[in-house]
């Protein structure tokens, strides 16, 4: 009973917006997490995916995507990246869920999924990088209140979160006031700078989990 963890998809079976475009890498870049995939996860294990599932602008246009997310075995929770625009309610997402059988799929929002003794907890952050200062103070104040809400829900100490932008400070002082020991962060592409990559300090264990960045492999938590 594994966990783990892979994120930006990216996926775009529904609309035209292929990934080769930012390189050779990204080239059928979904036959490469699917061969993975199928060769470490059985039935009984979680795949964490946190956030830029799809490109897709609406829920109703995810269906091919959720498809090929579905067919994949293992149970699959999902976290909201910056590009999810399809992202809706809860009750919408769930519905969409049962009314298409995607029957191992759940959402992280606002929320814990206990696992296996686990408790997976998290929000999306937010990188503070705009011309707005008000308006990223404003979302960042309310990241950090949901991912309070969503660790005040976790019925055990070992704590994983998933933020799909990396943790500022203060997501980290908040991660540290309820002991959490993982954090599993995606958002980054590209070349990297060694600044850009998260030091496990303070006893969190940090995994990035951006697909180009794990040469499109799953990557192993517990």
């Amino acid at each position: 009973m594994g966990i783990f963890a892979i994120s930006d998809l990216h996926l775009s079976f529904g609309n035209n917006k292929p990934m080769d475009i930012f390189g050779e890498g990204w080239e059928n870049h979904y036959l490469k997490i699917e061969k993975d995939w199928l060769e470490k996860v059985t039935a009984d294990d979680i795949v964490i995916l946190a956030g830029d599932f799809s490109w897709a602008t609406y829920l109703e246009e995810t269906i091919q995507d959720f498809e090929y997310l579905n067919k994949l075995p293992g149970k699959k929770l999902l976290l909201k990246g910056n590009h999810d625009y399809w992202w809706t309610t809860v009750t919408k997402m769930n519905n969409f869920l049962k009314d298409n059988n995607f029957n191992n799929i759940e959402f992280i929002y606002n929320n814990s999924i206990e696992y296996n003794g686990y408790s997976i907890c998290g929000t999306r952050g937010w990188s503070a990088n705009s011309d707005n200062k008000y308006d990223d103070e404003k979302i960042l104040t309310r990241e950090y209140q949901r991912l309070e809400y969503s660790l005040n829900q976790a019925k055990t100490d070992n704590i994983i979160v998933v933020l799909h932008f990396p943790p500022n400070e203060k997501f980290i002082e908040i991660m540290k006031k309820y002991n959490v020991k993982i954090c599993i962060y995606g958002h980054l592409h590209g070349k990297l700078k060694p600044e850009d990559i998260m030091p496990n300090s303070d006893g969190i264990k940090y995994y990035l989990t951006s697909a180009d960045k794990v040469d499109f492999k799953l990557i192993e938590i517990k």
